[in-house]
């Protein structure tokens, strides 16, 4: 496996989704990531931390240039918990867990990002305004309402599939509702 080639496919994707979803400084992108699915294995079963570092290396090297943060999704044997800096828990009020992601509980990815990051935290749910799912691990659900499906011009990262999203705001209101910012509009009926 080419992990170099691994980590510009990542940062390629990363980089696209955030502009699709046109994230900005401080708000969130969910990464789910099976590292087995990467290497054409099936999800669980062949987990790689040399994956996961170039994996890493591939979207931290986006996160630093835009400033947006990042959450490591675990795998299901930690219910799906989230690995965040403890800045982004406080700053979104997000419920901290008791738990050490590692690679047979958590997965090689959230485990790396546990060990990489200034301080880690745990984090049972959290709602993201992007996401990247890298290999089937099922992210909607730390998705903010409402999910909108982005398809980036990189659909594989190593052997795995790769789907994204981005998020907008519920579209409220009747018949007199706008949903986009123009002139105003003068009539009453």
């Amino acid at each position: 496996m080419d992990l170099s080639a691994i980590e510009k496919q990542i940062s390629d994707i990363v980089e696209e989704v955030a502009d699709m979803a046109e994230l900005k400084a401080g708000q969130l992108m969910v990464i789910g990531c099976s590292t087995s699915e990467v290497l054409g294995e099936h999800i669980g079963k062949a987990g790689s931390q040399d994956v996961a570092k170039a994996l890493y290396r591939g979207i931290q090297s986006v996160v630093e240039k835009r400033g947006f943060a990042v959450a490591f999704q675990c795998c299901e044997h930690l219910n799906r918990a989230l690995v965040v800096e403890r800045d982004v828990a406080l700053r979104y009020g997000l419920e901290e867990v008791s738990v050490v992601p590692v690679p047979t509980a958590g997965g090689s990815m959230a485990a790396h990002a546990f060990t990489q990051f200034t301080d880690a935290a745990v984090v049972e749910h959290i709602r993201a305004h992007a996401g990247i799912d890298i290999g089937h691990t099922l992210i909607g659900m730390h998705l903010k309402h409402v999910a909108v499906p982005v398809r980036p011009t990189q659909r594989l990262v190593g052997q795995a599939h790769v789907t994204a999203a981005r998020t907008r705001p519920k579209l409220i209101g009747g018949p007199r509702a706008v949903y986009e910012k123009t002139p105003p509009n003068e009539s009453c009926t």
